[in-house]
């Protein structure tokens, strides 16, 4: 089956021409979870000279691991002009309180939940695998304009091993790991939400920090001014979403952070229980060929695998069951004083491609049954792509998001 899509062309003229976080529209059903830019499928640019994914990626303030997934058949160091670059449209909103900010570290990205039916979206970068950020339940502690960075002992030692000294205290500046804004969390180990200095611009989106979140200067220069000290914050680790919108059931994958390997039998049990849980708990005759592809390829694209019927009496029980978000548990994080290292993290490392195995128990998928799929997720998966420019606006900054002297 062909997945229906209607291509979005979103061409900037100036690649130095920065973008900002993306603004979603909170489902008008309670119970819905995904959130798109577009009204389409699938969105797209074109490359208007030769360049990389990673100025792609710094165009549109996306993760550089997001931008490599959605283009798997692209080579990030040459992107020829004239190329096709997918971007990202819809997205599944993290299982966690729609109030204050989200951090998902498996997606590289935050949700800030405004208040007023929007919610922002912004790519970040986490903690490598022997610095890893917390998870768990915390607030914003207090907002610190141009700070000062004091890197603890440990790391000025790890710094000296490798030929670059830091001093005691690096001052406020564009070459300041800090950036020009800082959330401090309320956790031991002065954990931030912060900018990044100049040398480490193409860094978002990578599993590259002492456990700190690290942000493109324009969107930390934007949520800064947008929350509040004692703002919520919850840290989660979903690599797999699975999410409503319109009665069609979608599924979003993700891969492993390094050092954290599953397998595609373990990404299937996840799956599995996470359809059940947004299904009432009873596992639906969904299309397993669709599964299969997005738990194979991550790409982090949602995919539609399942529409349902349901009455309207039905509907307005889920309207209201939904209503009720569950808590998560705050965390006692390792105590660590934390701040960027110099070095970039390695790119994504491939997984196995291995078949998923054939399970035949009553709420477990049996890959040798045809499953019964709808008429509307059939025609989203068989429409011919409909080519349409639409020009993503740029608003305009706040500030730089440097220190400026």
């Amino acid at each position: 089956m062909k997945i229906r899509v209607s291509i979005v062309f979103s061409v900037l003229t100036l690649l130095s021409q920065p973008s900002f976080a993306t603004v979603y529209n909170l489902p008008a059903k309670a119970r819905d979870s995904v959130v798109a830019e577009y009204p389409n499928e699938i969105a797209v640019t074109r490359a208007d000279q030769n360049e990389t994914l990673l100025d792609v990626a710094r165009r549109f303030s996306l993760g550089q691991v997001e931008i490599i997934r959605l283009n798997q058949e692209l080579d990030r160091w040459l992107i020829k002009k004239d190329s096709i670059i997918t971007l990202p449209n819809k997205r599944i909103l993290p299982d966690s309180p729609h109030d204050g900010i989200t951090l998902n570290i498996a997606e590289y990205r935050m949700y800030y939940y405004a208040g007023n039916g929007k919610v922002y979206s912004f790519a970040h970068g986490v903690g490598r695998q022997d610095w890893k950020t917390p998870l768990g339940k915390t607030s914003v502690q207090k907002k610190v304009k141009d700070p000062v960075w004091r890197p603890p002992e440990s790391i000025r030692r790890e710094h000296a091993a490798n030929g670059d000294p830091l001093p005691e205290v690096v001052p406020a500046g564009i070459h300041n790991p800090l950036g020009a804004y800082a959330l401090y969390l309320n956790l031991p180990g002065d954990y931030r939400i912060h900018g990044t200095d100049i040398d480490k611009i193409y860094g978002i989106g990578m599993q590259i920090t002492h456990g700190c979140v690290r942000m493109y200067p324009e969107d930390i220069d934007m949520l800064y001014h947008l929350v509040d000290e004692g703002t919520a914050v919850y840290i989660v680790k979903q690599p797999i979403k699975v999410g409503w919108l319109d009665n069609v059931l979608y599924v979003e994958s993700h891969p492993d952070l390094e050092g954290e390997e599953t397998t595609l039998e373990q990404r299937l049990a996840s799956a599995l229980a996470l359809i059940q849980k947004a299904n009432n708990y009873e596992l639906p005759e969904f299309d397993q060929t669709a599964l299969k592809d997005a738990l194979e390829k991550q790409t982090g694209n949602p995919t539609a695998i399942y529409e349902r019927i349901i009455s309207p009496e039905e509907a307005a029980a889920e309207e209201a069951a939904a209503l009720a978000a569950a808590e998560i548990p705050p965390v006692a994080p390792p105590v660590k004083a934390i701040a960027p290292p110099i070095k970039p993290l390695a790119s994504v490392v491939k997984k196995p491609n291995a078949p998923i195995p054939k399970l035949t128990s009553k709420n477990k998928l049996a890959t040798t049954k045809k499953p019964a799929i709808s008429t509307k997720v059939k025609a989203i998966k068989a429409a011919k792509p409909i080519v349409k420019p639409i020009e993503k606006p740029v608003p305009k900054p706040l500030s730089a998001g440097y220190h400026r002297p």
